[in-house]
């Protein structure tokens, strides 16, 4: 049902005025644009049969319940059935009451009709949808898009359908593409023009859409945008894109990660496959910063079974809920206990029979380690690494991964101590096992549980000061993603009591860390100051991938090399064990001279 409202009424009278039109105009187009006076007459006298039947046809047919400005097939459809109608009642009306009208202005009626009456609504939908874009265009952020490869591409396509953002150019580095277009968007220049050019369109945000770069390229375009006060987003890293799991249109603000990471890791996913798939996977301290992400990338190999060991109950929850709904179709184990705790450990391993352990359960935070902490630091880091790597040959497991630190290396702390400790301890087994022992060393990643990203976080948020310990204070990171990978990749390479040192690239001024962190955040260093606090108990300022009596040796992997480590015997694994098991709880003091006694390059005072 038609209903009768102005809107309506409107469009009628244009249909009829219309109708009137056309009718002329045939007969206009039929005598070349000079009707005869004969023929005039006729015209006009035939508009009061013509025009009613016309109107009476364009009501019933329904011409009017689309509105104008959704005009689409449907209304084109109810137009072409009512030219249809006027094709056949028009000449069949002026036969009956034997008007003489040229066949072909009978022929030209209908056809001009359906033209008009359809041109007249999708010029009039045309006019408004390029009215409300103009509209729209006015609300929308202006933004830039820095690259020109195929991820840039994609995310001008989004945006185009975007109500949120109008993109006003495109910056690319290659000389080439200056003046062309992407999708419509010129391409302004190089990212070095981008300050000028977002003074002159007056644009304050540009989204870096070059996910393949190399990261130097990245934070080089995030530089540009800092240094002109125009905040920056960026697409999906290139391993979530390849992955499927996003798409380049989910847009992020810039991370910590985004400047300080690195190129992707190259794993050998067939290897690996090969060495996991289908295979019961142990994982200690599964709760953990690493031990979760190394779950989470073990999940991509199709373990037959994963078991979760872990002390902390709540951790252990959570890792079941994530995987118990993101990875279902994995056998799970998640078994509370403590790698100090013989007993326990040897009822999980019995019970399960995992072939590859990957231990990362440890004490790690090294201030805190230092004081009323130090034998609790030995035993968890030493005598835990002891007890489930001991289970692990009695129980024939072939692959034994131990997570370590580069704070292992030339130690000044009581943490660091207890992982070179821990190491020594797996290759002492090696030598009276069939286990392949296997060491991983890598620095800071970024934003684990009491890392200083986190704690920066935090003070930010609070409104500063961000503490920093030294100006000089260095250290090495890399993204949690990465490490748990480089594990898996050293895991599958590693042989018998090998040592793999990961590539960290160059040291990171926690200075300039810090900086980062306060501009990302949205402040000024003027708004957020650092405050340098002093070098805490155990603290270095450098950290050392290699002690000064070790070398390295390359391996296929160009992130990956093996240290060669001075190493213990049996004999003196049973020394370390009765020290290990000696009674009640020695003073800090106590605990430190008695492990310069066992790692030699160790200095705790």
């Amino acid at each position: 049902m038609q209903y009768l409202n102005p809107r309506t009424l409107l469009a009628f009278a244009h249909d009829v005025v219309a109708s009137v039109v056309v009718w002329c105009v045939a007969f206009w187009l039929r005598f070349n644009l000079e009707i005869p006076k004969e023929w005039l007459g006729v015209m006009v006298t035939t508009l009061a049969w013509v025009v009613p039947a016309s109107a009476v046809i364009f009501w019933l047919l329904g011409l009017y319940r689309g509105v104008w400005r959704y005009a689409s097939i449907p209304d084109l459809k109810r137009i072409l059935l009512a030219g249809a109608a006027i094709a056949l009642v028009v000449p069949s009306a002026l036969m009956m009451l034997q008007i003489t009208v040229p066949r072909t202005v009978l022929v030209l009626n209908p056809v001009l009709l359906v033209m008009f009456m359809g041109g007249s609504r999708l010029a009039y939908r045309a006019w408004r949808e390029q009215r409300m874009a103009g509209l729209l265009d006015r609300q929308r952020e202006p933004v830039f898009v820095v690259g020109g490869g195929e991820a840039a591409v994609s995310l001008l396509k989004d945006l185009a359908r975007s109500s949120r953002w109008r993109v006003r150019g495109v910056f690319d580095d290659n000389a080439g593409h200056r003046g062309l277009e992407l999708q419509g968007i010129t391409v302004l220049g190089p990212v070095a023009e981008l300050p000028d050019q977002a003074m002159k369109l007056g644009v304050e945000l540009a989204i870096i859409a070059m996910p393949d770069a190399a990261h130097s390229t990245r934070r080089h375009a995030v530089e540009i945008c800092n240094s002109a006060g125009i905040k920056v987003m960026t697409v999906p890293s290139y391993d979530d894109l390849v992955s499927g799991r996003v798409t380049v249109s989910q847009l992020r603000h810039v991370e910590l990660d985004d400047l300080l990471g690195r190129d992707p890791v190259v794993l050998d996913t067939a290897g690996l496959n090969e060495w996991l798939s289908g295979r019961v996977v142990m994982v200690t301290g599964a709760g953990g910063s690493i031990g979760s992400e190394l779950c989470r990338q073990l999940a991509r190999f199709n373990p037959g079974r994963l078991v979760f060991f872990e002390a902390n109950e709540f951790a252990l929850y959570n890792m079941e809920q994530e995987f118990r709904s993101k990875h279902a179709s994995i056998p799970l184990i998640c078994a509370i206990g403590d790698v100090k705790d013989p007993a326990r450990v040897e009822q999980v391993m019995q019970s399960y029979r995992p072939s590859v352990i990957f231990h990362a359960a440890a004490y790690k935070h090294v201030p805190l380690m230092e004081t009323e902490n130090a034998w609790q630091a030995v035993l968890n880091n030493v005598a835990g690494t002891h007890v489930i790597a001991q289970s692990a040959a009695r129980n024939g497991v072939e692959k034994f991964v131990l997570i370590s630190t580069d704070k292992a290396v030339n130690p000044t702390s009581v943490m660091g101590a207890s992982k070179r400790l821990a190491e020594m301890v797996c290759q002492a087994l090696q030598q009276l096992a069939e286990t392949s022992f296997v060491m991983v060393r890598f620095g800071n990643v970024l934003g684990s549980t009491g890392s200083a990203i986190p704690k920066f976080r935090e003070q930010i948020a609070a409104g500063g000061p961000v503490t920093v310990t030294h100006p000089e204070i260095r250290r090495y990171f890399m993204s949690i993603p990465e490490a748990a990978q480089l594990v898996l990749q050293a895991g599958l390479m590693g042989n018998d009591g090998e040592i793999f040192v990961l590539d960290m690239g160059e040291p990171v001024l926690i200075a300039d860390l810090a900086r980062d962190l306060i501009r990302l955040s949205g402040f000024t260093e003027n708004e957020i100051k650092i405050v340098y606090s002093g070098l805490r108990p155990g603290e270095k300022l450098f950290e050392e991938l290699l002690a000064a009596d070790e070398n390295s040796l390359p391996t296929p992997h160009p992130k990956l090399r093996i240290a060669q480590a001075r190493q213990e015997n049996g004999a003196w694994l049973g020394r370390l064990v009765q020290w290990l098991a000696r009674p009640g709880n020695p003073g800090d003091e106590t605990v430190k001279s008695e492990l310069e006694q066992w790692v030699s390059e160790y200095s705790g005072r």
